[in-house]
């Protein structure tokens, strides 16, 4: 760059008597390769004019060429874009405004900085600079540094500098001064050399008196020098006094600094004494465990509330002692040893007392599930015994058992649990994994005997030799189960074996009766009335609403018990893996070092799915049973399952409840689909009766009954969209079909099948007002109407045979070019063979030929739509229509003839009317 800034200022700026004070490399924006210079430049003459100079290569490229210039007073804005980025854009605002893009940002900032500078130096009107850091503007443009080769231009090496320095502008006070001076001489302006020579002969008066001034003040200046010597004798005395007081005070310094040695040996003894005296009072406090805290911890009572409370305080004091965090050296003493071993014994002795207790807890829950579901069995097989009464009576109470009592119970453990969880977690892990195992079996039971319930009540009656959920367990297992429970609760795992055993036994009859519930027959929807389905609805909103409040109760029950608010770090000392059901890990070990298994919401989902496994082939079982009852139940559980699937997923949509909720919604959503399936199946496979006629099509009324019932049922539904592309398709099947069996009528006409059918799904559609089969109902309304004048077209065209004939004869010579007064000088359409038609149909006739017309469309239309006025008065009209089409012919062809028609309108009117009435 300082080459070619030489090379401009030798080749284009010398001759021009300037100086080049910066450059910069740019380019127009948007256009590349097109390289120019913009250049600072300074005229050598006064006054001194600011330019930006354009310069730019010539096409040969071996020299450069002064393109365009402006004057730095037209120069209203620079916008350097961006003040805080570095941006190689900005934009000059002369009389329009100039965009550049600069090769770098330093070269763009130190021309803007030296435009800055210029406009200080030079203009009066300051330029807006904008987008401009402030520091930029501050310091100095750097223009100019660099020497130029000797020889032809060595003023320019400090050419800027100079006029940077040499030239400063007056400001208003010396202007003004100026002014004074000048008003003062009457030639100042005129004479500028008199004016000149006067102030040059009042300098040098001036000066001569300056000069006087100071000669007088000789005197003066030799006093001060006599006083600053007496000063200077003064200051060498102060400095004698105090160096003898210096002396006095080192002395003091040596007997101060003996006594704070000794005083320091006193203040590090005491610190050393207050530090020990601290660090024995810390282990004290922290490390000492109350005796009535230990005695709780061996022999508290864990049944009672006040137990309880004393058991937890009492481990929540030892955790504390346990977890103190001992300073450097503490664990080296050997009385803090014995404690902490101390400690451990007494956290392994109560956890396993606690880990004993609860697990017989659990243990008694089931068992008093177990006793309850014998003593129902036992009192329904009592001889004698009226098993139908007691069934229906059960029956009626389609509830699942609360277990609140009990969860309440184990809540007051929920703080001793927390402590287990912290202090010995493969206990706690053992007790989790007992809770899932005898509460799965718990809930097995009573689920599978509350959905056994909802079938019975579904279908109404049991089938014969099939006894209630609980009457094939014998009075024997249940006895020997109940034993085997109690004899295992003082162990954790002990009644494990005992329970898998006759959850299996037990499973295996359930799944048997609920199968036998399905082998019923399957009973079509037309045996149904809607008092069968609203029962229906009523039982299986029901059973969703016992279960989702069961859940969630369980699932919150499971969060507050064992404390799962955070992630879990477990630790042991071996690789172990245990598969759950929901196919989550329970345990995970790998050589001591903790790992991170699940976070809150996973090990609930986890415990849910456990414990409540047998939920989702329940549901899909009752599904199954609802659906081979009625196709059409699918309805009512889609809107159902639905609302609750949303309601679970509000609360939760990670959660157990919405998870499994969810898979049944997906099985309740193909049984749906499978519906629609079928019924548009049976739309394609019916067939008509060849003897009978058509009327109202079955499954066009099969659609009115379904639409009817899905409006009913999806009455602001969150599933509307589903039931809306249902409707799509069924009514695209039924349009189908229509036409299908239209064609394929013989009894019937096609046009009366299209008609009838249409004009009723046409009613049907203007009843529900579904809101997305309007383009459908609109459709339909076309067909019937079309279908209806085509039938009516077809219809009159016989009564009237030979005249429509002849009349079409003569529109047919009209339409060949026959001008409509020659139609009447053709041989077969003169006036002659017009009366001959004409005298054909008398009035009488065209009565009769009305009355059988009448009667024959009776026979093809059907009782149930009840569209015979309606075809009839459209006959009536379009028979008007022709006749006024037939006179108008024989005014225009047949002009002056005479001939007329031997019937009127009024005649037409009165034959219509007179059919019928009698009819």
């Amino acid at each position: 760059m300082t080459a070619i800034k030489h090379a401009l200022q030798r080749d284009i700026f010398t001759p021009n008597d300037e100086r080049l004070l910066s450059i910069v490399n740019v380019c127009k924006a948007g256009k590349k390769k097109r390289n120019c210079f913009l250049c600072a430049t300074v005229t050598t003459e006064r006054p001194v004019q600011v330019n930006v100079v354009k310069v730019k290569k010539s096409d040969k490229g071996d020299f450069y060429k002064r393109q365009t210039a402006w004057a730095l007073r037209d120069l209203a804005v620079v916008d350097a874009k961006d003040a805080v980025k570095d941006n190689p854009e900005f934009d000059l605002h002369f009389d329009k405004v100039y965009k550049w893009v600069a090769s770098s940002t330093v070269e763009k900032n130190t021309f803007i900085s030296c435009i800055w500078k210029l406009n200080q130096r030079y203009l009066r009107k300051k330029i807006d600079f904008i987008n401009v850091s402030s520091q930029l503007l501050e310091e100095l443009p750097k223009v100019a540094e660099e020497s130029v080769p000797s020889g032809e231009n060595q003023s320019v090496a400090g050419g800027d500098e100079e006029a940077v320095d040499e030239y400063q502008e007056l400001n208003a006070r010396e202007e003004q001064d100026i002014e004074i001076m000048m008003e003062g001489c009457e030639y100042a302006i005129s004479n500028a050399e008199a004016f000149a020579e006067k102030l040059s002969r009042e300098l040098q008066v001036l000066d001569g008196a300056n000069i006087q001034s100071i000669m007088a003040s000789e005197k003066q200046v030799n006093i001060l020098m006599k006083l600053l010597d007496e000063a200077l004798k003064e200051v060498d005395q102060i400095e004698l006094k105090l160096s003898s007081y210096e002396e006095m005070l080192q002395s003091v310094k040596e007997q101060m600094d003996q006594i704070s040695e000794s005083n320091h040996l006193i203040h590090l003894s005491n610190t050393n004494n207050v530090k020990l005296l601290s660090e024995i009072e810390f282990l004290v406090n922290h490390m000492d465990l109350a005796k009535g805290h230990i005695k709780a911890l061996q022999e508290g009572d864990l049944t009672s509330s006040r137990g309880i409370e004393a058991c937890t305080n009492a481990a929540d004091a030892l955790l504390q002692c346990m977890n103190v965090a001992l300073r450097p050296g503490h664990d080296m003493l050997h009385a803090v040893k014995q404690q902490q071993q101390r400690f451990s014994d007494l956290r392994e002795q109560f956890a396993r007392r606690l880990a004993s207790h609860l697990n017989s807890v659990f243990v008694q829950q089931l068992t008093q599930t177990l006793l309850r579901l014998y003593n129902r069995s036992h009192s329904l097989s009592v001889p004698g015994h009226d098993q139908s009464s007691t069934l229906a009576q059960h029956s009626v109470e389609l509830t699942l058992p609360n277990h609140h009592p009990f969860h309440r119970d184990l809540l007051r453990y929920a703080k001793l649990m927390e402590w287990l969880k912290n202090t010995d977690y493969g206990k706690y892990e053992g007790l989790t994994k007992n809770y899932m195992d005898y509460l799965s079996r718990l809930y097995e039971r009573e689920i599978k005997d509350f959905f056994e319930v909802a079938k019975i009540k579904m279908t109404g009656t049991t089938r014969e030799g099939k006894k209630f959920a609980t009457l094939p367990r014998k009075e024997s297992a249940v006895k020997q189960e109940t034993e085997s429970l109690h004899g295992s609760s003082g162990k954790l795992t002990g009644s494990t074996s005992s329970l898998n055993k006759l959850s299996v036994q037990s499973s295996g009859n359930r799944r048997s009766q609920s199968s036998s519930l399905l082998d019923m027959g399957n009973m079509s929807a037309s045996d149904l009335d809607v008092a069968d389905r609203t029962k229906f609805d009523k039982i299986f909103e029901q059973v969703l609403s016992e279960l989702e409040p069961l859940c969630l109760a369980e699932q919150d029950f499971i969060s507050k018990f064992f404390k799962l608010q955070q992630h879990q770090s477990i630790s042991g000392t071996a690789s172990e893996v245990e598969e759950m059901d929901g196919g989550a890990l329970v345990r995970s070990y790998t050589s001591g070092v903790p790992q991170t298994i699940s976070s809150e919401k996973d090990m609930i989902r986890q415990m849910m799915t456990k414990i409540f496994r047998c939920i989702e082939p329940e549901l899909n079982n009752l599904i199954a049973l609802g659906d081979k009852i009625d196709s059409f139940n699918s309805l009512y559980m889609l809107v159902k399952m639905s609302h609750h699937v949303w309601t679970a997923q509000n609360v939760d949509p990670a959660s157990f409840l919405s998870t499994t909720l969810g898979n049944v919604l997906v099985t309740v959503k193909r049984n749906f689909d499978k519906c629609i399936s079928n019924q548009m199946k049976q739309m394609d496979e019916v067939k008509i009766s060849k003897k009978s006629k058509v009327g109202i099509l079955p499954f066009v009324a099969e659609f009115e009954e379904f639409a009817a019932l899905a409006e009913s049922i999806f009455k602001n539904a969150e599933r509307r969209g589903d039931l809306d592309k249902a409707y799509i398709k069924l009514i695209r099947a039924v349009f189908v079909s229509v036409e299908k069996v239209a064609n394929e009528s013989q009894k019937t006409p096609r046009d009366v099948v299209m008609m009838e059918n249409f004009h009723h799904i046409f009613a049907t559609l203007s009843r529900l007002k579904i809101s997305c089969l309007e383009a459908e109902k609109k459709e339909a309304k076309q067909k019937y109407t079309d279908h209806l004048q085509s039938y009516v077209i077809y219809s009159l065209g016989q009564p009237l045979e030979k005249l429509n004939h002849f009349f079409e004869g003569v529109e047919a010579r009209v339409a060949q070019g026959v001008r409509e007064e020659e139609v009447s000088y053709q041989l077969a359409f003169n006036k002659q063979e017009l009366r001959k038609v004409i005298k054909e149909y008398p009035g009488k006739e065209v009565k009769k030929g009305l009355d059988n017309l009448y009667k024959k469309v009776d026979k093809h239309l059907c009782e149930e739509e009840n569209l015979l006025q309606v075809v009839w008065h459209s006959m009536q009209d379009e028979f008007i229509r022709q006749y006024k089409h037939f006179e108008g012919l024989i005014a225009r062809c047949y002009p002056g003839s005479g001939i007329t028609m031997e019937f009127t309108i009024q005649d037409i009117l009165d034959y219509c009317s007179s059919i019928a009435q009698s009819h």
